[in-house]
């Protein structure tokens, strides 16, 4: 039996911040206490926050770790284990990897890079070489023709909780004017203004042909299995009563208040970027994510490409902007999405949770992580 006790902790509960003591036995939370007192042998963390690890649905940096250049690939494992260390110091103790299955144009380097993350990961995970808990994001680009076949391929593994249903034909969602597509990619890839225009009528031509086929295919595959699904990049009222229609728990990055607004409403999960709110705006003009929490729509925060953001943007909703208490705020990062995807063992300080812990102490007005724990385990 082993057990652990954190005393002089500022506790970040589901509705209130104490200060008190915490009992872990086994890798399980067995007691909360508050007071002042500090039991004995317990780890005195001077007035520090006690709050649970975070849990992130989406995350798309395994991709930096494996091709760290454009055509440049990296070792699977070595990959792996630099990614996992990453995503445990940002306090994230279950990850969702964000692995996509897409179309080949400019996106070579992710295809070739899928079969690389998926070794890595379970290499890693079977000789007990990750220190967070890590799960599978599929991301299915709905226009790809074969789109149904190759989710059928992976629709088995153990560890894929959850699938996005994407569809970044310019025109729409990402990118509703064309225009600014096209800017996005020349600076991303150099392509000419000719490339350009031929793969733009070929994305809308397939997007006609496929996508809503494939959007309701993928969809029902989920169904049948219990994986959770998510619309992506949602901006009209049509997008999200097709969401409603086929059942989706998650609205993720919608580009519209107006979007967002009916999600929440059909209590459809809204997911927005953390670096959106760090940076203060979404890098291609669509919606704020403080706007969607000053809106009160905002229900989960992802670090989608920076882990580090996640815990730093949970704290900016507390600020005098957005003005959201502490619990409320870290529950965007916490039991939000822990409940969103059916993991009602942890998200939360509570008695009979699972022991994923942060100490954080805020400096300057950035949380800063001192120490992780995961399973009642020291892993940071």
């Amino acid at each position: 039996m082993t057990r652990i006790v954190f005393g002089n902790a500022q506790l970040v509960l589901r509705d209130k911040v104490v200060l008190g003591h915490v009992t872990a036995e086994d890798g399980w939370i067995i007691s909360v206490e508050a007071g002042d007192e500090v039991p004995a042998g317990a780890i005195d963390l001077e007035g520090d926050f006690l709050m649970p690890g975070l849990i992130d649905l989406h995350s798309d940096h395994l991709e930096k770790h494996i091709v760290p250049r454009p055509g440049v690939y990296w070792h699977p494992l070595s990959a792996a284990v630099s990614y996992d260390a990453q995503v445990i110091s940002s306090g994230i103790t279950t990850m969702f990897d964000s692995f996509g299955l897409v179309g080949e144009e400019f996106d070579s380097d992710r295809n070739g890079a899928l079969g690389r993350m998926l070794r890595g990961m379970e290499e890693a995970a079977n000789e007990g070489l990750l220190r967070a808990d890590h799960f599978i994001h599929l991301r299915c680009e709905i226009i790809e023709p074969d789109i149904v076949q190759r989710f059928s391929g992976l629709q088995e593994h153990p560890k894929l909780k959850l699938v996005s249903l994407m569809d970044h034909t310019p025109g729409q969602r990402t990118f509703p004017d064309p225009q600014k597509w096209k800017v996005h990619q020349k600076r991303r890839t150099g392509a000419s203004d000719a490339e350009l225009d031929a793969i733009l009528v070929a994305r809308q031509q397939a997007r006609d042909q496929y996508a809503a086929l494939n959007r309701r295919a993928v969809a029902e595959l989920c169904r049948e299995r219990g994986i959770v699904v998510a619309s992506h990049d949602d901006t009209t009222l049509e997008h999200i009563l097709e969401a409603e229609e086929l059942g989706n728990g998650i609205c993720e990055f919608p580009t519209t208040d107006l979007a967002a607004a009916e999600a929440h409403k059909r209590d459809i999960q809204v997911v927005m970027g953390a670096p959106n709110l760090v940076r203060g705006g979404s890098h291609i003009g669509n919606l704020s994510a403080g706007e969607c929490a000053k809106s009160d729509h905002l229900g989960i925060l992802t670090s989608d490409y920076v882990p580090a953001s996640l815990l730093h943007a949970a704290f900016l909703l507390t600020g005098e902007a957005i003005g959201w208490s502490l619990p409320r705020s870290i529950a965007t990062v916490t039991a939000s999405p822990a409940a969103c995807v059916g993991l009602y063992d942890r998200g939360e300080i509570a008695k009979d949770k699972r022991a994923d812990l942060l100490r954080v102490r805020v400096h300057g007005g950035l949380p800063v992580i001192r120490s992780v724990w995961r399973a009642g385990n020291l892993v940071y």
